[in-house]
Parts: C-alpha cells; structure tokens; sequence
C-alpha cells in the first residue's frame, strides 16, 4: 500500500508538470480567483488604490487524489507617495506541495507610476527568492522490472532543497472601468540547485523555473438603473511553447454579494462567490474539470479572505486607522 501511494505521487507530480506547461514552467500556482491578487502575476498591479490591502488564499486541487497540489498565498499591498510622487510597495509569498515536491515563492514588489490618458500606469519590480524541495526520504524504486534500478543516481533518496534569487517584471494598467497588465515572472529564469546540506557541494540536483509571461485585463460596468455591475475579467499565460487561457464573468449586486462562472481552456468550468462587509471580503470557488482526469477528482475548491485598510496620502491625516487588532 505504501508503494501504491508512493507512485501515485510521482504520477501527480508528471500530471502537474504536463497540465498546461513544461515541467520548468510548473513554479507559478494555478488559481482561479486571479483577479483577486493580480499582483501575484504582475509587480505593477500594487498600490492601485487608496488602501492596504491583504489577502490570503488557499487552493486544493484535484480533490480525490492523494497528494494532489495543495497551495497558500499571502499578499499585501498599498500606495506610497514621496516628493508628490506615487509608489506602490507590496509582499507576497506563495507555497505549493505537489506530490513529493514543494515550493516556495517570496518576493518584495515595488512600482512606479504616472498618469496616462485618464488612467495610471505602473512600472513594478519584484525580487525575491524561491525554494525548491524535494522529499527523496520518501521515495521507494522497486527492484526486479525492466524500468527501475534501485539505485539510481538521477533520483535523490534523501530530502533535498536549494534556493535561488528571482526576479519579476511587469506594467500594470488601472481605469475608472478597467485594469490590464503585461508580466514577465522569472525574467532571470532561477536554477535551483538542490542538495542534502543546501550547500550545493554534493549530490546536486538541478531545477530550472523558466519564464512564464501573463496578460491579465478585468472590468467593473455598471448596469444603468440597477444595483448590479458586471466583472469580466481574462488571464491568459504562457511559457512561449504552449499557451493558456481563462476566463470569468461575475455580478456584482450593491457591492456586497458576488457570483459568477469562470472557464479555464481545456481544463475545467467554475463557480465563483464573494461577499463583502465593510472593508473585508470573503470568496470561495470550485472547478468542474472538463478534462480526463475528471475520472479521478472530484474537483478544485478555492478560499480566500481579505481585508483593506483607508489611507490618507495627503500632507494632513483625515482618516482615523484602527488597528486590525482591536476591530
């Protein structure tokens, strides 16, 4: 039985390396309330409003199969202003368990911006580390078959991690009606090279994040002389060999309450919900897969909670801050 797990973990993690792009494209999650952290794609999607904004989610993919991906992310956000300039700065981390591997994105955002035809565009930056591992304790290669040697030097059969610098880049367009934005993660295309001790002076194991490029777009249209909006909004990626694309269409009524569906190409169809009270929000979606392995999973589920903070940029502070600790 521990074997038939075991395997199953490796198919997974071969399911996740092919799913949408190559294996050294498989370092960004998968998420589909993107519209919710752009800055998770894009550096230069912070600071686009007068608040802090903070947001965490987490994803269970594939429901039904053991060691199927499992993901967090946190993000924070806001506008700075210095010698009558804005600046937006931001956090973000992101960590993904896939099977035996996980992964650990951390990164500091900082963007630029100027006013452009009745908008504001954004220039951002973002660099930071990320983490690689590997659980090669874990792994069991059978003896006896024409596939497998049990002692093979190409898989690591003790735990093996490595760290490289990473950098981001992206431009990030916002509207009264809208927001787009292009992005590049991993400009610098990391390689990890992972090792028992991490100081990458024995068993070394090499792992290339390679770079993947976005381009996210989104609206808010009022409906006339009703309480309702409508949010499409479309995420489109690709590692310049194979290209994806998803798409959501929500309404929004008295900006409180928020349904929607949402279609990722080939790969499955969702339903997305949101409520917000005052300055927090909740949100929670679920993918149908459209593709085989619908066989096997019972789909995705997706939670995210968040919470924005008002911010006074001017000389004199007209808002009163209350501390998240005491609301």
């Amino acid at each position: 039985m521990k074997l038939h797990y075991r395997l199953i973990s490796l198919l997974i993690a071969a399911l996740c390396a092919t799913a949408a792009f190559q294996a050294a494209a498989q370092v960004d999650a998968q998420f589909t309330q993107y519209y919710e952290v752009p800055n998770y794609y894009n550096a230069g999607a912070i600071g686009t409003t007068d608040y802090l904004r903070i947001r965490a989610g987490s994803r269970m993919q594939w429901t039904g199969i053991p060691n199927a991906p499992v993901t967090f992310i946190a993000a924070a956000e806001m506008p700075l202003k210095i010698a009558s300039k804005r600046f937006g700065v931001g956090l973000i981390m992101q960590q993904e368990s896939m099977g035996l591997y996980k992964n650990m994105t951390l990164g500091i955002q900082a963007a630029y911006k100027l006013k452009l035809w009745k908008g504001e565009l954004s220039i951002g930056l973002q660099a930071g580390v990320f983490d690689e591992s590997f659980k090669g304790s874990e792994v069991i290669l059978p003896d006896g078959d024409d596939f497998h040697e049990g002692t093979d030097d190409g898989i690591p059969t003790t735990d093996v991690h490595g760290t490289s610098f990473d950098l981001g880049l992206g431009a990030f367009y916002t509207h009264r009606y809208f927001r787009a934005g292009i992005s590049v993660t991993h400009v610098n295309e990391p390689t990890i090279t992972m090792s028992t001790d991490g100081s990458g002076t024995e068993n070394e194991y090499e792992f290339k994040a390679g770079r993947i490029a976005y381009f996210f777009a989104d609206g808010n249209i009022p409906v006339k002389n009703t309480l309702f909006e409508i949010q499409p909004s479309l995420l489109v990626k690709t590692d310049f060999t194979f290209t994806t694309a998803e798409f959501t269409v929500r309404a929004r009524y008295k900006k409180f309450l928020t349904a929607g569906l949402g279609y990722r190409y080939k790969d499955a169809v969702s339903l997305v919900l949101g409520a917000e009270y005052k300055d927090f929000f909740l949100g929670y979606s679920y993918d149908y897969p459209v593709s085989a392995i619908s066989r096997v999973s019972n789909g995705s589920h997706e939670v995210w909670a968040g919470y924005r903070l008002k911010l006074d940029l001017g000389e004199k502070n007209r808002h009163k801050h209350k501390s998240i600790r005491i609301m």
